[in-house]
């Protein structure tokens, strides 16, 4: 029977799901990335939105989810446990009566243009210029599934007569089959006080017609790997109340669901493979709102360019490193180190591009050739054809490099992190390490022997180039034919208490990479070791591929 400590971040519909799912104890690793309080770098962001998506329910206890917009700077933060939104929802919005002392709301900050998202929950209440948000529990995001869209502002023309109905007319219909985004409000209300109350508002992203209209009352929507959390599917098993928004991008059009949903946990019939579940939603009420917000985005879709395969060379059994060049002639588009290749791969049977992100693991200071090195996941769509079938020649679709996983200062000291896979930003970081000379950086990895150990000799040969760059390297299961001293430094895997024996001193920042578990373990040691949490940055993965 699964049992909920009181520590634990999850409800006992999350654990039902993770525990469905098969994805082992989450709660154990979970607490590095769930907070009760906005790091500074997600206030930064939430405030620098010009719109935020919000979870909550009426009075007639249904779920809706809409998006509230405002001028330049209406969100604010006064401090890490407080939003203020500087607007005020138009009486037509489903969510206008809902805003009220004390109730509980999900709130979605996403930025299509760069595909970067955070979530919280937390409890509302009214002031002089609009609201404040008491911020309850934190999320971070990855970028799948996120169409990237430019957004402008445009004049209000006055309020047009938002449409009320129980069931979706054939133009709804036709925007919905359509849509390639939609976002998703769920919540649940357990025992009094625990952190996992409340609201969670979500997005869902896939290729046009990704959701299935079966009829006037039911849609079917395609579950997608994800964080592992559960937190929407946690909240339809606790309470199946949900809402639905479908944004219209070229209009500002909102048009709100409200209705009940079901878990379709082994799917038949479904098209994508990409899909591991499906959600089942009967449609109880409908509100289509032309024109509701001053926003309208465009696509980006001009903005990707041909690379074509050059090189591909198998570094493990799992991991190859494949080599793109221009196709178009033009220079290819400087990089961060760190930052990742957002990549757009046909893969037979799929009716759409697949799109995935894939850190850039070569230097920066490589003008000719990106390379990305990928493990090959056996769920992994993606990840299985580029392995397969992706031969020197072929020629794929890729945008702009993106991503804020960047070395963050420019003379302090670095201990760059990695387990597993997760080594391709930090190979990427030490290349650009090499070439600047004025702080010292520990290169330190972490995997199970010297067969899985990517690129080993590529960083043996920076590391022997360059006094002020070091490394440690630790393998969880050696081989016979790996020796301590020579292939590894230590048994076992790489821990805060390892880290902090190097005496990088106070001043250092970690750069983290690897599965969510490993960076859990790692940032919790490390505040715990007192670490100012401004100092360590992480990006995680997984067997999304």
């Amino acid at each position: 029977m699964l049992t909920s400590p009181a520590n634990n971040p999850f409800h006992s519909g999350e654990l039902e799901a993770q525990a469905r799912a098969g994805v082992g104890d989450v709660a154990k690793w979970a607490g590095g990335f769930i907070r009760d309080y906005l790091p500074e770098q997600h206030r930064l962001f939430h405030t620098s939105q010009p719109f935020l998506v919000v979870a909550g329910g009426d009075r007639d206890g249904r779920t809706w989810i809409t998006v509230v917009d405002g001028p330049d700077g209406f969100a604010a933060s006064p401090d890490p446990r407080r939003i203020t939104l500087a607007t005020e929802l138009e009486a037509s919005d489903p969510l206008a009566g809902a805003f009220r002392e004390g109730a509980d709301i999900g709130v979605l900050g996403i930025e299509l243009a760069t595909r970067r998202r955070n979530r919280f929950s937390g409890r509302v209440s009214t002031n002089a210029d609009g609201y404040t948000i008491d911020v309850r529990q934190t999320f971070g995001n990855c970028p799948q599934y996120i169409h990237e869209r430019a957004w402008t502002r445009a004049p209000r023309t006055g309020a047009v007569e938002a449409v009320r109905s129980t069931s979706l007319s054939e133009d709804q219909i036709t925007r919905i089959a359509s849509a390639d985004t939609l976002f998703i409000g769920s919540g649940h209300q357990g025992d009094d006080g625990a952190a996992s109350n409340g609201y969670d508002a979500s997005h869902r992203g896939g290729a046009p017609g990704f959701v299935q209209v079966v009829d006037g009352t039911h849609l079917r929507i395609p579950d997608y790997a994800g964080n592992n959390f559960f937190n929407t599917i946690g909240n339809i098993l606790s309470n199946p109340r949900i809402g639905l928004l479908f944004v219209d991008f070229e209009t500002g059009g909102l048009l709100h669901l409200a209705g009940r949903a079901t878990i379709d946990w082994n799917p038949q019939g479904v098209q994508d493979q990409d899909a591991w579940r499906v959600i089942d939603v009967e449609i109880e009420a409908v509100l289509d709102r032309p024109g509701a917000v001053g926003l309208r985005w465009t696509k980006q879709d001009h903005l990707s360019r041909p690379l074509r395969l050059a090189e591909r060379v198998e570094e493990t059994p799992t991991v190859t490193s494949f080599y793109l060049e221009a196709a178009d002639g033009r220079p290819l588009e400087p990089f961060a180190p760190g930052q990742h290749l957002p990549v757009e791969i046909r893969v037979p049977g799929q009716a759409e591009p697949s799109k995935r992100s894939y850190s850039l693991s070569g230097s920066p200071a490589d003008t000719t050739r990106y390379r990305l090195s990928v493990k090959r996941e056996d769920q992994g769509l993606v990840s299985r054809h580029l392995h397969e079938h992706l031969q020197v020649g072929a020629v794929i679709k890729a945008r702009q490099p993106s991503g804020d996983f960047v070395i963050p200062c420019d003379d302090c000291p670095l201990v760059l992190v990695s387990a597993g896979v997760g080594l391709t930003p930090m190979l990427s970081m030490l290349h650009a390490s090499a070439l600047q000379q004025n702080r010292p950086v520990w290169y330190v990895h972490g995997t199970r022997n010297g067969r899985d150990h990517a690129l080993r000799a590529e960083v043996d040969r920076l590391i022997a180039a360059n006094d002020h760059l070091r490394q440690k390297t630790y393998y969880s299961q050696p081989d016979d034919t790996d020796l301590p001293g020579r292939d590894y430094d230590g048994k076992g895997r790489v821990t805060a208490e390892r880290l902090l024996t190097l005496n990088a001193g106070p001043e250092a920042r970690y750069m983290l990479c690897g599965p969510a578990a490993f960076l859990s373990d790692v940032r919790n040691g490390l505040e715990a070791a007192g670490v100012p949490a401004d100092h360590i940055h992480f990006e995680t993965f997984g067997p999304t591929g």
